[in-house]
């Protein structure tokens, strides 16, 4: 079976950016630490999952419909333009870009959504056909997971895959209700703020006896604690919110076709890369 792999480039970006052990300065005096992260990582994901499609994307500059349900939505986030351009990692992004087209793999950045709406598009639109994972350590990608859907979290030796019983053995429910269950908890990297009382091993418990958070609020009375269940009526708003907020539902358009994806990795080490560019 054909595998496409979909690598959330941003994601992996700020994750090498600010992860590496030091800044590095390549021979033009720039800094290219971002890059050197970014490519070798990126070089050992395509050998752990041997991907015959696969496509890099990254979030570009655009309205975000998100902000517009909640205002608080990643408010949490750094405000990039209160900083020096070379202090933030998309400096690095025109030599990344160069790394990928050497390296043949397609990419883009989002003209009108989040990277997670495309990204989730292309995985609803194909997992029937292929096997698909999805590099990225944002867990809003957990709802994807089912037999033919992974996500990889790249750790270098301790990458995890990710599939159906690493997330029912983590949060306690099955993919299928991870975003259900998000919105009962929350997710602070995000801003996005949970229920009071209802922690991950509560969520977990509600969401296995009523099988589906709309089932939970049709019956919030059979709800045995009266603070537990005051606290959910109370936050049918809230739980409204987090639900636009957090769940996929894949309906943006796609930038390629799934057949112009098509790769083969021809084994380019990362210092090859690195020259081929002009960085080292």
């Amino acid at each position: 079976m054909d595998k496409l792999l979909l690598v959330d480039g941003s994601n992996l970006l700020f994750q090498m950016f600010y992860g590496m052990p030091a800044r590095i300065v390549g021979k033009s005096g720039k800094l290219i630490h971002g890059t050197l992260g970014f490519v070798g990582a990126l070089l050992k994901i395509l050998k752990m999952t041997e991907p015959t499609h696969m496509l890099v994307l990254f979030d570009g500059e655009c309205e975000n419909e998100r902000k517009a349900i909640d205002e608080a939505y990643k408010a949490n986030r750094p405000d990039y333009s209160e900083m020096a351009e070379e202090e933030t990692p998309f400096c690095q992004l025109p030599d990344i870009y160069a790394a990928l087209d050497y390296l043949k793999i397609a990419h883009t950045e989002t003209r009108t959504c989040e990277t997670d709406d495309v990204i989730a598009a292309y995985a609803l639109q194909n997992r029937a056909n292929m096997q698909v994972v999805v590099s990225s350590f944002d867990s809003d990608f957990f709802q994807l997971v089912d037999p033919n859907t992974c996500v990889l979290r790249y750790r270098g030796e301790n990458t995890l895959l990710c599939d159906e019983g690493y997330v029912r053995e983590k949060f306690g429910v099955s993919a299928s209700r991870y975003a259900d269950f998000k919105s009962l908890v929350g997710d602070t990297a995000d801003n996005v703020k949970g229920v009071p009382m209802v922690g991950m091993k509560t969520a977990a418990k509600l969401l296995n006896e009523f099988e589906s958070l709309e089932n939970l609020l049709a019956n919030t009375e059979k709800i045995q604690r009266a603070a537990l269940r005051n606290s959910i009526e109370g936050s049918r708003d809230r739980l409204a919110k987090n639900q636009r907020l957090i769940r996929l539902n894949g309906c943006e358009e796609v930038p390629f076709p799934v057949g112009a994806l098509r790769f083969t990795y021809e084994g380019q080490k990362t210092g090859e890369v690195l020259s081929a560019i002009g960085v080292k």
